[in-house]
């Protein structure tokens, strides 16, 4: 286990090295000025997450292309776990604030219908939790936890607990919880209000926590639940690929010091209130995003905390426009890189700092990639790319993009060369279609989203507060006047950025198109990802269908090597 995190450390040194060197090649002919060593210098600070990508990337493909079960051959958990009975109580705790709950109970109750189906019901109870303020909101939210628990096979499992105020945000009311309402549980499965987990990946989370007693959280593999509209029907496409992939290859090589995304995941409550209580930041805030500091104060006290490294049976709601979609990208922004804060705090361990810093880093490299963007305009403006070697660029070009995109372009792999799961995607024509499709979003949505994110992390210099405010997650329209009135900034940056290159050159814009294209589309884009035309077309064509939505597989098709989520249980 010692030397798997120095095989990452080398993809990740080479990935960086072999980029720089491409770089280099490509800025050398026609001598240095200040804007190509700008250039350089910005690609140095962004290529730790290049590598970070690949050196998750090409360990989970290997082990996803060559293990019997993935998943449990990256698990740091010894003996079995699939036998064992359930025998730990486990509190189901659902963190609300002004949600709609006729999208939040039926998932609900579905789970506990499962478990009671399995036999294991009397072991959970349910714990609704809510921040949500006075009001009809709050009036309404209880008058449906009272239908939902007299309609449930056993009532008294069923509990509703509001705060009057919200101190502490998420992870105050968690811990409010743990203090004063989980007596007689041991564990604490952790659901966001847009998550939905089958029984059969509950049950599992429960079974490894039994068999490894020392494990403080076990987080599921998390994928996205089908959606109608566009956008998040493509989003979820990609991001299931790329996370199997990512998730496979950093549980490989971080073992029992994992991450924890701070929902569909199981955690044991005793360490957790003695080790995971946070203080106010320096100022008196609220720390946002708190799942990874609690994952690596349990891992400073000796607990272990891993990924079951596979979804099935674990869902959440993504974002349904861009819009929204950006609005959380932000948040989770704020809340990051608020790690700067404790990423210092003493006794934490070499791994708990770098889930921190990584983190970080996936936010951090926004303005970088616009910097990079107008420095490279500017060079080309005034003719430092004259001499620039056409084939080596088209290798940096092709390069850079499969590094950064190795997550997902190797789940894809994956997926294309696993007979069984390719067909549960509908074959291979609808994959690559579906594929084709995704990859073609990505490159559109990328570099709004690096101008959101890099405008984001300047309000945020500029001491503007950051909040957390809350979701919509049902499908909508995106009006013309809306997205201009949020993305004429971008419009506009990208406008300026090919005006320059065209004026230089055609050439010089068709090499920048397919990575910052998206900024002059960005507008059509919101609009035409949340239009119900669009997304109906999408599904009428299965473009990004998800393997839930199909029909099940005949009866007489073969079985298969790695055993489905409920045969097991």
């Amino acid at each position: 286990m010692t030397l798997r995190p120095l095989g990452f450390t080398a993809i990740v040194i080479a990935t960086a090295g072999a980029l720089g060197s491409l770089l280099f090649a490509v800025l050398a002919p026609g001598g240095w000025t200040v804007v190509k060593a700008l250039i350089l210098a910005c690609f140095a600070l962004q290529a730790p997450w290049l590598g970070i990508c690949l050196g998750n990337a090409l360990p989970g493909l290997l082990i996803l292309l060559l293990a019997r079960q993935p998943a449990r051959a990256v698990l740091p958990v010894a003996g079995d776990i699939e036998a064992r009975p359930v025998q730990l109580m486990t509190a189901i705790a659902v963190t609300l604030r002004a949600e709609e709950m006729t999208l939040v109970l039926p998932p609900l109750r579905r789970l506990l219908d499962g478990l009671d189906a399995a036999g294991a019901g009397e072991r959970f109870v349910l714990w609704l939790l809510s921040d949500t303020p006075a009001g009809a909101l709050a009036t309404a939210e209880e008058s449906a936890l009272a239908a939902f628990r007299a309609a449930d096979a056993r009532p008294a499992r069923v509990h509703y607990r509001r705060r009057q105020n919200n101190a502490g945000l998420k992870a105050g009311n968690v811990m409010d919880f743990l203090d004063h309402h989980a007596g007689g549980c041991e564990l604490a499965l952790m659901l966001d209000a847009d998550s939905a987990m089958s029984a059969g990946a509950v049950l599992r989370l429960v079974r490894i926590m039994q068999a490894a007693p020392r494990l403080g959280i076990v987080q599921h593999l998390t994928a996205g639940a089908p959606a109608e509209a566009a956008f998040a029907r493509l989003f979820q496409f990609g991001m299931r690929a790329g996370m199997r992939v990512w998730a496979t290859g950093q549980a490989w090589w971080q073992g029992d010091a994992g991450p924890y995304w701070g929902h569909n995941a199981v955690l044991r409550i005793a360490p957790f209130r003695a080790h995971c209580r946070l203080a106010p930041l320096p100022g008196g805030g609220p720390l946002l995003s708190h799942d990874q500091v609690e994952a690596a104060r349990l891992r400073a006290a000796g607990w272990g905390v891993c990924v079951w490294a596979d979804d099935d049976g674990s869902l959440e709601a993504h974002p349904p426009a861009m819009p929204e979609f950006l609005r959380r990208e932000c948040r989770w922004l704020a809340g990051n890189m608020q790690y700067r804060h404790v990423i210092g705090a003493p006794g934490l361990r070499p791994m708990g700092r770098w889930q921190l810093l990584q983190a970080m880093l996936l936010f951090a490299g926004a303005p970088l990639s616009l910097a990079m963007l107008a420095l490279a305009t500017a060079n080309v403006a005034t003719g430092g790319a004259a001499a620039c070697p056409r084939g080596r660029l088209a290798v940096l070009a092709v390069g850079w993009t499969l590094t950064l995109y190795a997550p997902k372009l190797f789940g894809y792999l994956e997926l294309a060369l696993d007979a069984e799961r390719r067909a549960e995607y509908g074959g291979g024509a609808a994959l690559a279609r579906s594929a084709a499709a995704e990859f073609a979003f990505t490159l559109l949505l990328d570099a709004p989203a690096q101008f959101e994110k890099a405008r984001a992390l300047l309000w945020l210099a500029r001491g503007r507060p950051a909040g957390w405010p809350g979701q919509n997650r049902r499908a909508r329209a995106v009006g013309w006047g809306e997205a201009a009135r949020l993305f004429w900034p971008h419009t506009g940056f990208g406008a300026a950025v090919f005006a320059v290159l065209l004026w230089a050159g055609p050439s010089a814009a068709l090499w920048a198109a397919p990575f910052a294209g998206g900024l002059l589309t960005a507008i059509p884009f919101a609009v035409f990802t949340a239009n119900a035309r669009f997304s109906a077309w999408l599904r009428r064509k299965g473009v990004a269908t998800m393997p839930e939505e199909r029909p099940p597989p005949e009866p007489s098709a073969p079985a298969t090597l790695r055993p489905a989520m409920d045969a097991e249980y």
